[in-house]
């Protein structure tokens, strides 16, 4: 039980790290078209994201996978560019109230695709850290558990402030939306040419 609570915690504050900001932008990009009453579409959203992720630690922390760490760290900052780049184009073409169920299901299914890329990047960083272990089974739990908690935590804080410049400030949801997503386009961009 300590193992875990040490993992988790080691999870729980990776996510949170805000030197490592990328993935804290690419949750808020994956979430930020949504809203408080969508709290549950976002949960899967961020669930599936974490299934992804969880998927290659495992097969990178097993040496199942390996795969250069300079093109997965090339690659991170161009899903977060695609994420916020197809919210951009969503909120051009169509209204929220207008989002089908397809559609959903398809955010969640690049979601899941980007999660295996996102995960590859967290994959040094736990095999470092779990060295020769005899078990990794129990640690790696124990850490997505903490990311995937430390994801929600970030959600809450995205829904929170969406609600509040839509509800307080009377900000459109489609222009609050459209202002995170390019804002998340233009620092991804950035990235990912400074990682070419």
């Amino acid at each position: 039980m300590q193992d875990f609570a040490v993992y988790f915690e080691l999870g729980w504050q990776h996510i949170l790290d805000f030197s490592g900001y990328d993935h804290i932008l690419f949750v808020i990009a994956l979430c930020c078209t949504y809203f408080i009453s969508d709290w549950r579409k976002v949960v899967i959203l961020v669930t599936a994201f974490t299934v992804g992720h969880s998927l290659t630690l495992a097969l990178s922390v097993f040496q199942l996978v390996n795969i250069n760490t300079a093109l997965i760290e090339f690659l991170i900052p161009v899903t977060i560019v695609i994420t916020a780049f197809s919210n951009v184009v969503k909120q051009r073409r169509t209204k929220r109230a207008n989002r089908s169920r397809r559609t959903d299901w398809l955010t969640y299914s690049y979601a899941l695709f980007f999660g295996l890329i996102h995960g590859l990047g967290f994959s040094n960083y736990l095999r470092s850290l779990l060295g020769k272990a005899s078990s990794i089974t129990g640690p790696l739990f124990a850490f997505n558990v903490g990311l995937e908690l430390g994801q929600l935590a970030i959600v809450f804080v995205v829904l929170l402030l969406s609600w509040v410049a839509t509800s307080v400030f009377s900000v459109s949801r489609r222009d609050w939306s459209f202002f995170l997503s390019s804002a998340i386009f233009g620092i991804a961009l950035v990235m990912a040419l400074e990682r070419v």
